[in-house]
């Protein structure tokens, strides 16, 4: 008799200790130097982490900055599904790392950026810390980030808030452009 391994869960290879797989999005955005560019590398960097499968990658867009304050350049957005048995605290750190590669400052707060990568949802874990809120508070209100999303989720639901479908039917989308002569690949 051959037993089926539970698909929500996976043994650690060197400790055999059971970690959950947790579902994770993650919002893509650059609108500083090579934007395309930026994206794309960030895309591969988390296919190149262990214990990361990207299971999906959505068209890209080009947006305006959410708060005019900003006076910088239209941003390219996008977002990445994957499926990891890593924890939060490990997935904000390699996205801090990511970003730190690719030339990210953190003058301020909402400046222009070579790269801004932010934790959506990891799986049904909350979050209130100062360095890691979870789902992300902001992301109901984000067409630049629910359009993408709905676009290789579209029957996702963002804990707290609701269905995206129904959170998109609220929002204003004149700001997001699909770009589809622009794509990221997964390597």
């Amino acid at each position: 008799m051959t037993e089926t391994p539970n698909p929500f869960l996976n043994a650690d290879t060197l400790t055999g200790e059971m970690r959950p797989i947790r579902r994770v999005v993650v919002s893509l955005g650059s609108n500083v130097g090579q934007r395309l560019y930026n994206l794309q590398g960030a895309v591969t960097s988390w296919a190149d982490t262990p214990d990361v499968m990207l299971t999906a990658v959505s068209p890209v867009y080009e947006t305006e900055p959410e708060d005019g304050a900003f006076g910088s350049d239209k941003f390219l957005n996008a977002v990445v599904l994957m499926d990891t048995t890593l924890p939060a605290s490990r997935l904000m750190d390699r996205a801090l790392a990511v970003e730190d590669a690719f030339g990210r400052t953190r003058e301020r707060v909402h400046g222009p950026r070579t790269l801004d990568i932010d934790l959506i949802v990891v799986g049904d874990r909350r979050s209130d810390l100062p360095s890691m809120r979870l789902p992300h508070p902001h992301a109901y209100r984000r067409a630049f980030v629910l359009r993408p999303w709905h676009d290789v989720e579209p029957d996702a639901v963002l804990p707290d808030a609701g269905p995206i479908a129904e959170l998109l039917a609220g929002l204003d989308e004149s700001g997001i452009a699909r770009r589809d002569d622009l794509s990221l690949e997964v390597e």
